[in-house]
């Protein structure tokens, strides 16, 4: 049986992997861990986890079902910009490690993402 620790990578099925890769990139900080072309997956290391990149229309992409159209959801390259423009509301919310402040953004084919802060200290 696994004991899971933490979430080792999340994989994203995408229309446009320039576009996304850059929003990883540019607004998250995300450096690219590997690229395998031949099966065309794309890998981003975002702090310990990674983010994984297939194209709709390559080898592993095509697996998932239908095409889905990339939604025009955020279109800066700036965190900032990106807090401003498109971040929902921050909201306190319970994650793995505790309460503590969070904002939700999407990437720009529309997968919502939800950034946490750490936990509060306790009272």
């Amino acid at each position: 049986m696994i004991c899971i620790v933490a979430i080792d990578h999340v994989v994203f099925r995408v229309v446009d992997l320039d576009r996304v890769s850059r929003f990883y990139i540019d607004v998250l900080g995300a450096t690219w861990e590997k690229k395998q072309e031949d099966i065309r997956l794309y890998q981003l290391r975002v702090g310990s986890a990674l983010v994984d990149l297939v194209p709709v229309d390559g080898k592993l992409g095509q697996k998932g079902g239908a095409r889905r159209e990339a939604k025009d959801a955020m279109s800066t390259t700036s965190a900032s910009a990106c807090c401003r423009g498109t971040a929902r509301q921050s909201w306190r919310t319970c994650g793995a490690e505790g309460d503590g402040p969070s904002i939700y953004l999407a990437d720009p084919e529309g997968n919502v993402l939800e950034l946490k802060g750490p936990p509060e200290a306790s009272s």
